[in-house]
């Protein structure tokens, strides 16, 4: 799966899920209401600037803090199509694999990013570009990129289910 060319949304180092998504939202499950307030305590104008299909580039260890699928959720909602970034939390990499966010581990691609370059991620090929450069990453096994392009783990075991029956 190779996405079109997007724009970089840049951020630093331990962006966790109460800026992702502040705790004062998280009364609500309405995408469009997480999406308005996405990135809030670091950047009020986000969710303003971003388009479908932009791709979110931070530094080490994305998503720490509290385990909640309301950031996964506000990003998706916001538009981010995909994350690289150098390291993820553990448990955010889960729920954002979990709800059919493709996640990039790629260092030297992050060092390299700036905020509204250009980028492309492949996630089939294991490679991001930006601009004419490519930047080599391990590839998800192939039965996580097919949940992840399913849509998640729901609609992944839904159509397993389908396929082969409840047995």
């Amino acid at each position: 799966m190779t996405q079109a060319s997007a724009t970089v949304r840049r951020f630093g180092d331990d962006i966790d899920t109460d800026v992702i998504i502040p705790a004062i939202y998280l009364t609500s499950h309405r995408p469009e209401v997480l999406a308005r307030h996405c990135m809030e305590p670091l950047d009020p104008g986000f969710a303003a600037r971003v388009r479908p299909g932009d791709v979110l580039v931070a530094g080490r260890n994305f998503g720490c803090g509290s385990s909640r699928e309301h950031a996964v959720l506000a990003l998706q909602a916001a538009g981010i199509s995909c994350i690289v970034a150098e390291s993820f939390a553990r448990i955010f990499f889960r729920n954002a694999l979990n709800n059919g966010l493709p996640l990039v581990a790629c260092p030297d691609a992050v060092r390299d990013a700036r905020e509204g370059d250009a980028i492309r991620v492949d996630l089939d090929g294991g490679q991001v570009w930006l601009g004419a450069r490519a930047y080599p990453f391990p590839v998800h096994p192939p039965f996580l990129a097919d949940m992840i392009r399913q849509g998640g783990l729901v609609e992944y075991v839904r159509r397993r289910l389908a396929e082969t029956g409840p047995d």
